[in-house]
Formats: structure tokens, sequence, C-alpha cells
């Protein structure tokens, strides 16, 4: 590998490094993060803090470093005849930016107001032999971003404040539901159907039991064996994998958090994610209400409801639900001047075919937050019928800004109708639809044990951050998105 020119000063400086300690030392003893250090009084003595030099100011006999953890940075004072002078010529002479330093002293206020730290001793922790950037930022710089996370973190105070954000808010979350009774489980990423969502998925092969497996595009099955089993509520935080593709919303691996609560129908679950979103918005920005995109977004009170089977039939001016033929329905949709044929060749089902309608004619012009109701049966297998309509399931997706932000659902729990909806699903695989599920039989084994009635939710981590910090991207949220391999 070639060296720039800095880089190679840098190896020099390391082999000089080596004459006086060890440049990657085993441990150094703190006694306070940087974030604690900020908060203690002047004149607190035998303070230890460590972290990365973001910054120096070298000077004569007095030097200013700023050193930074992920959560916090903390200004640190080198005087010549405090450190001493070998020690100062050592500090000027060898260490960078970039480099990891740990500092023993005094705390500080200076006279511009900033919490010091002034060293009385200091050790040498890692040398950076990779220069940071001077600046870190703009459209030029995105892909880095994405490949180089760790300088992303290091250099962009957003990026540190989104993903912050994001690792306390698995807490937040956990909390909320344990507080209403929920239990966490985990349940299998390796599986032998497909199953708990329509998508296209990853396979892999088991070599000890020389089995073909796939990836798990939901959890979904196995938290309703769940509570066949006795639970009462449960919930997965679930990474999950589709085959499909990529644009600024969906990465083919997701964090999604999923749950499912006996005894409830899919209104108990619009109240308690309307309250999640609430109070979401609230831990995450501080306000329920937030701007995205340009758009100004309220989370608090009672959201706008659409019937979904209703204001589509009402846009396509046709009642959909009746198709039962691709191409007559095609032949509608073209006629009335929606789209061509070209537009909607390579919907090859009923299911597909409308899926593209209404993302294309209805969702992608709400602003919301909507509860879109009322979906038709053949979009979600796994749903129950509703008891005055068996063309329409007991669903409900909460939109914003033209995106689905949760999937939730009164589940479906007759083994003699999921039977059917699965060989329905079969039955479409064979006509050419690549996202339809697998017959489950050891879910339909479960759901012959007995369910009770059960209302389930699922919603992804990396979309409500993106609306909660307004990032156009989900690589923007997503810590290490897969990127194709450099060929430099």
């Amino acid at each position: 590998m070639e060296r720039t020119e800095q880089e190679l000063v840098r190896i020099g400086k390391l082999e000089e490094i080596s004459k006086y300690c060890n440049p990657y030392p085993e441990k150094y003893e703190v006694t306070h993060e940087l974030k604690e250090a900020k908060e203690l009084e002047d004149g607190t003595t035998d303070v230890r803090i460590a972290g990365r030099i973001v910054f120096m100011r070298k000077m004569g006999k007095l030097s200013f470093v700023k050193i930074r953890d992920i959560l916090s940075d903390m200004q640190l004072e080198f005087k010549i005849d405090m450190v001493g002078e070998e020690n100062y010529k050592f500090f000027k002479s060898n260490i960078d930016t970039g480099d990891f330093i740990g500092a023993c002293g005094e705390i500080f206020t200076t006279q511009t107001g900033e919490k010091t730290l002034r060293v009385a001793n200091f050790e040498f922790l890692g040398k950076s032999l990779r220069p940071l950037p001077e600046k870190f930022h703009g459209l030029a710089d995105v892909e880095l971003k994405y490949r180089q996370r760790y300088v992303d973190l290091i250099m962009n105070e957003e990026s540190r404040k989104v993903f912050l954000a994001k690792s306390k808010y698995y807490l937040f979350v956990r909390n909320f539901l344990a507080e209403r009774g929920f239990l966490e489980v985990e349940t299998p990423i390796i599986q032998t159907s497909v199953s708990g969502a329509t998508a296209k998925p990853f396979f892999t092969h088991y070599n000890a039991l020389d089995l073909d497996c796939n990836l798990r595009i939901a959890p979904e099955c196995y938290l309703k064996e769940c509570i066949a089993a006795g639970f009462s509520k449960v919930f997965e935080f679930a990474k999950c994998f589709r085959n499909e593709g990529m644009d600024s919303e969906h990465n083919p691996e997701f964090t999604q958090i999923e749950w499912y609560a006996s005894y409830w129908n899919y209104e108990n679950n619009i109240k308690l994610f309307q309250e999640l979103m609430r109070e979401s918005m609230k831990f995450l920005t501080g306000s329920t209400k937030v701007s995205y995109q340009g758009k100004e977004l309220d989370f608090d009170g009672d959201w706008e409801r659409i019937n979904y089977i209703e204001k589509l039939t009402e846009i396509l001016g046709f009642d959909f639900l009746s198709e039962t033929d691709i191409d007559e329905y095609k032949k509608k949709v073209v006629d009335k001047g929606f789209f061509d044929y070209k537009d909607m060749d390579e919907y090859k089902s009923i299911s597909q075919l409308t899926d593209f309608l209404y993302k294309k004619l209805l969702r992608s012009n709400i602003v919301g937050p909507v509860v879109m109701y009322n979906y038709p049966a053949f979009l979600k297998p796994l749903a129950r019928r509703n008891d005055l309509n068996d063309k329409a399931v007991d669903c409900f997706q909460v939109v914003v800004c033209g995106s689905e932000m949760c999937n939730a659902y009164s589940e479906l729990v007759n083994p003699s109708i999921q039977r059917k909806t699965f060989e329905e699903q079969l039955a479409l695989k064979e006509a050419g639809d690549d996202e339809t599920m697998d017959l489950d039989e050891d879910y339909l084994m479960a759901m012959e044990q007995g369910m009770p009635p059960i209302s389930g939710l699922g919603f992804g981590i990396e979309r409500l951050m993106m609306i909660a910090f307004d990032c156009q991207s989900v690589r923007d949220v997503t810590l290490f998105p897969t990127m194709k391999p450099n060929s430099k």
C-alpha cells in the first residue's frame, strides 16, 4: 500500500515514540469520563481522563489540546513548567491530532469560560497513522462518511448526535414496553421458511444440517408462537434482511421492533403506537413537533385516519377488489390514464400491482401522521379477515411523508384460513411473484395448538430516526451501511 507523505511522517514519529514508551500500552486508569470531568468543580485535583486529540495549538511554553470521545470533549492545558521540559519537548515533537492521550491534573476554568484540565503528567496511548481530515462534511464526502463512519463520528457533531440518540433509544423502548407488561425474547435469524412478511429473502446454507435456509425477513411467526406458548406480551429487536433494492428509504439489512399482545385487536395497537411515537419524539428531540424534509409534523393527539380500500377505489374509479385477472386490471389502469403498460411490466400479481398503485397514487401524497386502515386481504396473508368483509383485513399502517412507519394488525389465528392463504401465496410464487411466503408447516402446527386473539406491530428504527433528525437517507442513520468494496 502506497503511503502519503503525512502518513510516512507519522510512521517516523511512531518509531521515535517507541524509544520513550510503548506506543500502544495495555491500559490507562481514568477517574472520570470527559462528560463527567466537565462538571467537576475548579480546583479538583488528581483527575485522570483520556481521549482522542481532535485539536492542537502548540506554542512556545504553553499549548492547548482538545480530546474527545463519543459523549463529550475536554480541553487540556500543557505548560512546560508543569510537565517538565523533556516531556513537553516529547509532546511537541511527536504527538499529532488523531492520537490518543491520557492526562492527569487539576480542573480550572479559562477566562473564556471553558473547563480545562491543567496537565501535571500525561501518557501516550495510541498513534494515529492517518491524519484526520480538516473538513468532513458536504455532498462530496457522503460516500466517505458511510465507508469510514469512525472518522465521520470523530469529526461530525451531527452524526454523533444521531447515533448517540439511536443507542439510547434502544433502552428507552425496552423500558417503555417493559412498563406495559411486555417481555423481550429472541427468535432465529436463520430460518427454514420464508414467512412473516412479503419480501424477497437472502438465502444461505446450513452446513451442519446440510439444509438450505433463509435469513429472516420478519420475526412475526416465531413471536406469535411465543403467544401460543403462554407469553401474554412479547417483543424483539430484530435484525431483518430483505434482498431487494436500495434507495434513500430502504436498506436490505435493517432493525425493526416487533411486538405482540394477547387479547388485543389493532385498535389497542393504534393507541399504543401513538403513545410510543409521542414519547419517542419527546425523548429524541424534546418535542412532539418535528420538521422533516421541509414538512412540519406533529405526533401529538389523535391522528387522521384514511380507509385504504375506500380511498384507493375512489382514486381509481373502479372496484379493484373485484379484479381477478392481472391483464384486465392493467388495462383498466391504462385506460384511466394513470400509467402505461411499461410502468407495470414487473408486476405479476394482483397484490403486487395494487401495492404499486397504492404507493404511487395514495401513499405518496400523504404528509401525516395518518393511520391508514382497512387493507385488502390479499396484501396481508397473516392478518385477520374483517368480520363484515372477508376481502378486507383488520390492519393499519402509519404513513408519514409518503412512507410507512409501522405495519400492524389483528392477527389471523384461524389455522384453516391461514393454510388457505399460504396456499394462495404458493400459487402466486409459481406465477412469478418472488416476494411471497412459503407454506410454514411448523407455524401452522403452533396455530392448531391454539392461539388467543392477538394483535401485533412492527416498526423500523431507521425510519423513525430519519424523521426525528431530518435525515435524507437511511444510510445517514445506519452506523455501518453495506458498501461495495473500494477498488482503490
